[in-house]
């Protein structure tokens, strides 16, 4: 009988810890990342638009690319010097940039809710699913993959301040990290786990340390983003549009420039104009 109420009353003890756990992690408050955040760039040449911030660009970020993927890179290097965008082009004509590409650059807006942490960079949106859901198995392809995170108050004390996430695909693609064409693999079968803090020394400098595993890769690839808070009280949100005002217009896989008298003009030397074939000829 001693025996048993001993086993009773461990048992009991069990459940109120569990009990009292689940109550601790529920009285947790959630950070307020509230204002405006602009990515934070080391001023180097080149494109401002890089994977790595304190890195240079293209071939300076010195990705661990595999050796296929480097002759990639390569020959798409060599078809922007003829005035092309290569693997860049689909970005270039503004469709959305996806994973990672779009923590890289622009501004950003983190809406922190128990379920779902939002993140709104500049037109394109990235949810964050905090609610314990498991992965699902149907999803369709997106650019910026599907995320699941997990709060994390690792300073012990009663507010979450790290924000672990992992995001899988299907992705849409092809997908580069910059204006380069430095590539992700074909197979658009990425996986990105982040980390996302407040700086210990200023509390309006964001962290997103990510980390890219990706087949045309020889290792895992680490970076460390890094995000100024704006001091507005009141931010502008003054978002455009990719397609608002620009000059440029994608046929095919040519990329032309529209003048100020409403004509196509090549922008690489010796490119084709656009087939014709579907349109009335005019008489000669």
């Amino acid at each position: 009988m001693v025996y048993r109420s001993t086993i009773g009353g461990l048992a009991l003890a069990a459940v109120l810890v569990a009990a009292a756990g689940g109550a601790c992690a529920q009285d947790k408050q959630y950070p307020s990342w509230k204002g405006e955040w602009s990515a934070i760039f080391q001023r180097m040449p080149g494109q401002q638009l890089r994977f790595d911030p304190n890195k240079p660009f293209s071939k300076g970020q010195e990705a661990p690319l595999t050796a296929e993927y480097q002759k990639i890179h390569d020959d798409n290097l060599a078809e922007i010097a003829k005035g092309r965008q290569g693997l860049f082009l689909y970005h270039a004509s503004c469709m959305p940039a996806g994973m990672p590409t779009m923590m890289s650059a622009g501004m950003f807006e983190y809406i922190i809710t128990p379920d779902t942490t939002y993140i709104v960079a500049d037109t394109d949106l990235r949810r964050i699913f905090t609610d314990g859901r498991p992965w699902p198995t149907d999803t369709a392809p997106t650019y910026q993959g599907y995320s699941i995170g997990k709060w994390l108050a690792e300073d012990g004390g009663s507010t979450y301040d790290v924000l672990e996430v992992e995001t899988r695909g299907p992705f849409k693609g092809p997908r580069t990290y910059d204006a380069s064409g430095l590539p992700l693999h074909f197979d658009n079968e990425s996986t990105f786990k982040e980390r996302l803090f407040i700086d210990k020394k200023d509390a309006n400098i964001l962290h997103d340390v990510i980390t890219v595993f990706d087949h045309a890769l020889t290792r895992p690839w680490t970076v460390d983003k890094t995000y100024r808070r704006s001091n507005a009280k009141y931010p502008a949100w003054d978002r455009t549009s990719c397609l608002e005002g620009t000059t440029y217009v994608t046929i095919g896989k040519e990329y032309y420039l529209v003048t100020q008298d409403g004509y196509l003009m090549p922008t690489t030397k010796e490119q084709m104009p656009p087939d014709p074939k579907y349109f009335p000829q005019a008489k000669k």
